[in-house]
């Protein structure tokens, strides 16, 4: 029997075409029997299970039949079957089933409101009916069928081809019996050209082991958390006035085993929580763990946007990992990459047949620089697409904020563009309208659904309200990386000494917009690879002045205003660039200076979180007041860092390898200062020039339009950092007398 005799229905199921197997597959009313059809390649006989009913193979195809009163069989019936190796499987008819996506779902989302869709999208373990199995959805509206494909059948798209919900564009299909664990892509064929793709599930919350591409059913979060307490804390914490310094990590080299193999999340849970909290710091910042096939892409080119990378272990490996960091106190950030995708043929590329997450003008949906998409951020199913994914890691994995990769690239249409391969916007401007409404309903979000999280934008522009709140006018991030401030140092401390006197204006620059954003200070990994070199050798002279150097850098990250972020490795001073298919070169500890160095970063955070003057007031003016910036011909610097009353720290910096001994500088109260970090002690590896740990008073002359000042030694190359220790106690001793005197109270 020739195909052309089977009427269009059956034509386009036998030839994987059909929107809606539904509608010809499963149990029919026939006249006054039913009919029960089933397509089934490779089944030599089928019946059904429920009376041992054979069905009759239509001829030419692989199409089977059974007619009959049907009062015996069941709504959810089994077929069984047997294929060409006589092997029998069993299996209920998925064509039985109703739709399982709720029209609300759909409504949401395609209206771009749906802050979880990944809780309707993907693969999930499902009952329907009292029968357990997998649900199926994939947004694909361009796609004239698709189908579920995984070696449950043999990875051919005949077997379970998916339903339309209608106009949505999304397809959805109920497997029974499926099981967590199972490995599965989407079959998609295009109804204009045909062309047959396969394709990970965008939604996918698990994906097989690279270099395999496949997704994989997760399973329900049965993961029993114990970080209660850290989130309840979290959602009411003045973020803005507490201290946070960020340690940024790349799993993947940071640390290994003994053989050289990646360490589980549960491994690295517990060492780098250990060497965290030693080290003091608040954050751990992970370089992007979203799933990404290619290794040396650190994760900035991700393909699954809900799966933790399986390089390092299961979702609820990650889960723990989160877990054991906040019950022992330690945030955690992800870097999250919104910004564009890359084009591996099983990601989110042409995902139907079309440029369906990117713009189909190459000029509005290329990275030239990246050679990567960028997502078309005016479509609402892609906003709701990255709304979700941003709302999963922090509300479904307890993660306490995002770093937002490359807002630059998404806020200018121009971006590392020429003349002629860049689209104006609607108004004829390089702003790119889309990307800025996508970021403001992000982060209001987010914000929403997630409090006390942090949003961070690294941002490399002077685009104004960056971390402003949207209603009035901001993006609404909470904080942004200060590139400027990174950039200005490293070309001042770059320079030879002898020569710093003619930028010092490169090292004060900041302070005329330090609290015009909600910035943080980062040294980050993209500082030292690439040719840049490493943090330790960005510094001039020899071994000791580039470690002395790299000291006083690190001093005065730690007491300008804005919140901490250093890479790893950065704390001790490697030497090398750091290389991503290595590991960090732990062995530098066992030399004096590079385990000074630690040292100094590890006092650094303990005297920033136990000094109110150092985080009170980072994005106010009320927190910082220069004492002198002018003195150029030294390369020296001093200013102040106050917090409430007499929370006071002074820091004087000293650029040059030359001592100042006698520098007078003037201070804000009369009374006792004391040295409280000196970066050029031997403890650090320095030369041990400094005040001492006695009390110094500060002495009734002025100097620097204050009453009081201080004559110091600086030391070379070095950072000294004074805490207001109060008034001499003879002061306080006569203030008590007096107060007797008078008959008021010395409380």
């Amino acid at each position: 029997m020739k195909k052309a005799q089977f009427s269009a229905d059956l034509t386009r199921i036998i030839e994987v075409r059909h929107h809606d197997p539904f509608a010809v597959l499963g149990r029919h009313p026939d006249g006054d029997q039913v009919v029960v059809r089933a397509h089934i390649p490779h089944a030599a006989e089928v019946r059904i299970a429920e009376g041992n009913l054979p069905m009759t193979r239509l001829p030419g195809s692989d199409i089977f039949e059974w007619r009959g009163d049907g009062a015996g069989l069941p709504l959810h019936y089994g077929l069984i079957w047997r294929d060409e190796g006589h092997r029998e499987h069993f299996a209920r008819d998925p064509y039985t089933f109703l739709p399982q996506v709720g029209d609300l779902d759909l409504h949401l989302f395609g209206e771009g409101r749906h802050r979880h869709a990944y809780r309707f999208l993907g693969a999930h373990e499902h009952e329907a009916d009292g029968v357990a199995g997998v649900r199926f959805a994939v947004w694909a509206p361009n796609a004239e069928r698709v189908s579920v494909v995984g070696d449950f059948n043999r990875w051919d798209g005949r077997r379970h081809p998916m339903r339309a919900r209608g106009g949505s564009g999304v397809w959805e299909l109920f497997i029974p019996d499926l099981e967590a664990g199972q490995i599965y892509k989407y079959e998609i064929r295009n109804r204009d050209s045909g062309e047959i793709l396969l394709k990970a599930d965008p939604y996918g919350q698990r994906q097989e082991l690279r270099p395999r591409t496949a997704s994989v059913v997760a399973g329900r979060d049965g993961y029993a958390w114990n970080d209660a307490e850290w989130l309840a804390s979290r959602a009411g914490a003045d973020w803005q006035h507490a201290p946070m310094s960020v340690y940024e990590v790349h799993l993947g080299s940071w640390q290994r085993d003994i053989e050289g193999e990646f360490l589980n999340y549960r491994e690295l849970a517990h060492r780098l929580v250990d060497y965290v909290r030693d080290m003091g710091y608040t954050h751990v910042e992970l370089l992007p763990i979203t799933e990404h096939p290619f290794d040396l892409s650190w994760g900035y080119q991700a393909t699954g946007y809900f799966a933790p990378t399986t390089r390092f272990g299961t979702p609820d490996d990650f889960r723990y990992f989160v877990d054991h960091c906040h019950r022992n106190g330690i945030g955690v950030l992800l870097d999250w990459v919104p910004a564009h995708f890359p084009k591996d043929a099983h990601g989110l590329a042409r995902f139907d047949g079309t440029p369906l997450y990117e713009h189909a003008d190459p000029r509005l949906g290329e990275h030239l620089d990246w050679s990567t998409l960028i997502y078309n951020f005016g479509r609402n199913e892609v906003k709701n697409f990255l709304v979700s994914s941003a709302v999963y890691w922090l509300q479904e994995m307890h993660l306490d904020g995002l770093r937002v990769d490359a807002v630059a690239s998404m806020l200018y249409l121009d971006y590392s563009r020429q003349e002629g391969q860049w689209v104006p916007n609607k108004y004829g401007g390089r702003e790119n309208l889309e990307a800025i409404d996508f970021m403001r309903e992000l982060n209001v979000a987010v914000h929403e659904e997630c409090p006390g999280v942090l949003m961070i934008a690294e941002e490399s522009t002077a685009w104004p309200q960056v971390s402003r709140p949207t209603y009035v006018g901001g993006l609404g991030f909470d904080l942004k990386w200060n590139m400027g401030w990174m950039n200005d140092t490293l070309r001042y401390m770059a320079h030879e000494p002898i020569h710093r006197q003619y930028h010092q204006g490169m090292l004060t620059f900041s302070m005329l917009y330090a609290f015009t954003e909600n910035f943080m200070l980062p040294f980050s990994h993209d500082e030292v690879v690439h040719g840049k070199g490493s943090m330790l050798n960005k510094m001039p002279g020899d071994e000791w002045q580039r470690h002395a150097n790299l000291r006083t850098l690190y001093a005065y990250q730690f007491t300008h205003p804005g919140k901490k972020l250093l890479f790893m490795g950065t704390e001790f001073g490697q030497g090398t660039e750091w290389n991503s298919a290595g590991v960090l070169d732990w062995y530098v500890l066992d030399y004096p200076l590079h385990l000074g160095m630690q040292r100094l970063v590890r006092d650094l955070n303990r005297l920033y979180q136990a000094s109110p003057a150092l985080y009170r007031y980072e994005f106010d003016w009320q927190g910082f007041e220069w004492i002198d910036c002018h003195d150029a011909q030294q390369s020296v610097i001093s200013y102040l860092r106050k917090g409430d009353g007499d929370e006071v720290a002074v820091v004087v910096l000293n650029l040059t390898p030359v001592p100042r001994h006698g520098y007078r500088i003037g201070v804000p109260l009369p009374g006792l200062y004391r040295e409280v970090l000196n970066t050029d002690s031997t403890y650090y590896g320095g030369s041990n020039v400094g005040n001492g740990m006695a009390p110094l008073t500060a002495e009734d002359k002025p100097w620097m339009n204050r009453s009081h000042s201080l004559s110091l030694t600086l030391p070379p190359l070095a950072a000294i950092v004074l805490g207001y220790a109060g008034k001499p106690a003879a002061e306080l001793a006569g203030a008590k007398t007096e107060k007797q005197a008078s008959g008021k109270s010395a409380d």
